[in-house]
């Protein structure tokens, strides 16, 4: 990804063998995530998947990866 997000962004997550679009809420109103960068986010997926803390996720978007990162908490 070539440009920052926000809360509201919707990527898709990759769970092993599962996928499931997701919206990324961050911490801060108004904050952005720009490339590179490393950030604790919460996220909400659309549909009921089985996940637990440990677990590492894909973000991908039109094909692409574009972040990656692990579970640390289920709420």
């Amino acid at each position: 990804r070539r440009t920052p997000f926000g809360s509201g962004y919707t990527p898709q997550f990759f769970f092993g063998g599962t996928d499931v679009t997701g919206a990324v809420e961050l911490p801060a109103d108004g904050a952005l995530v720009h490339p590179g960068d490393r950030a604790h986010v919460r996220f909400k997926l659309l549909r009921p998947v089985g996940i637990e803390p440990g677990m590492r996720f894909a973000l991908r978007e039109g094909g692409r990866t574009i972040g990656a990162g692990m579970v640390t908490a289920v709420g």
